[in-house]
């Protein structure tokens, strides 16, 4: 894994953790990460990053309307 380092102002009252977060729900919204990898950088287990995802407004279910429109056709 890499280390990437970041410089944020003072003025912005945010923790290593939070920015993890952060970074971690984008990276999984955008379906670079999987579920298990955005958790793993964020530092929770799957299950409570799912459960904070909610926070974050981002969905668990990740899917693109035409992979759900392919799922559908193919039930």
């Amino acid at each position: 894994m890499k280390t990437l380092t970041l410089t944020i102002p003072d003025s912005l009252d945010l923790s290593a953790r939070e920015a993890a977060m952060l970074l971690a729900t984008r990276l999984y919204e955008q379906g670079k990460l999987t579920l298990g990898q955005a958790a793993e950088l964020a530092g929770y287990s799957k299950r409570t990053f799912m459960e904070l995802l909610a926070d974050y407004g981002v969905s668990v279910i990740n899917h693109s309307p035409d992979d759900l429109a392919r799922d559908m056709a193919n039930a």
